[in-house]
């Protein structure tokens, strides 16, 4: 099974708790960003975006230079945009059936999303910070990919492993991910035991006690 399948069963709660215990720190992005679809979770591997506001930019340059980045994106990975920007809409209807249909996972972005009700018609998950109707054209270009990027105190790199879920959004570093995920699998097959064992009457603290987990 890939790493990318494996971390698909986790749950970001665990992969938290295991890169607390293995000595991370600044790996859960905001928690201002928000799944559009809270019970989809969202995993895969990093592609990374950067974007800047231009004012001066006419709708056709926009246009040519955001299906570009509808172009570059791999397939398979997930989409990870820091926009710089709080004012519009970073991703939208079209723009998500496009990237579906080319095998993109999903898409987060420290900034807004638009056509909400055709991306959850479409299933297309999208975490983000705010919705709103104003687009792109005439003010915002994607200038750099698969350069690293900061959002809150998280620097994600492309080829870095992202879960996302109801709880937000956790980054594991593609050279520590094969043994995150496996330390999260030991962790949730503990958690298993012990709430195996609660329910069938032992002692919380007891429980805690014999797996050292609760």
């Amino acid at each position: 099974m890939s790493l990318c399948d494996r971390l698909a069963k986790c749950y970001t709660g665990a992969i938290h708790d295991a890169m607390r215990a293995m000595g991370f720190s600044d790996f859960t992005l905001p928690q201002s960003l928000r799944p559009i679809l809270p019970e989809q979770s969202l995993s895969g591997r990093v592609w990374t975006v950067s974007g800047r506001v231009d004012r001066t930019i006419d709708a056709d340059t926009t246009l040519l230079e955001w299906t570009g980045l509808l172009s570059k994106a791999p397939k398979d990975h997930v989409i990870v945009c820091q926009p710089n920007d709080s004012t519009v809409a970073h991703m939208g209807e079209l723009s998500a059936e496009t990237l579906q249909m080319r095998g993109i996972r999903g898409y987060v972005v420290d900034g807004g999303c638009r056509d909400v009700d055709f991306l959850l018609r479409m299933g297309f998950q999208v975490f983000c910070r705010y919705f709103t109707p104003r687009d792109v054209v005439g003010y915002w270009l994607p200038e750099a990919f698969e350069q690293p990027i900061k959002i809150g105190d998280v620097e994600v790199h492309s080829g870095d492993y992202l879960l996302g879920d109801r709880d937000g959004v956790v980054v594991i570093p593609a050279a520590q991910a094969e043994a995150v995920i496996g330390r999260t699998e030991e962790m949730m097959a503990t958690e298993n035991k012990v709430r195996t064992a609660i329910l069938d009457g032992m002692d919380p603290q007891e429980a805690y006690r014999t797996w050292g987990k609760f």
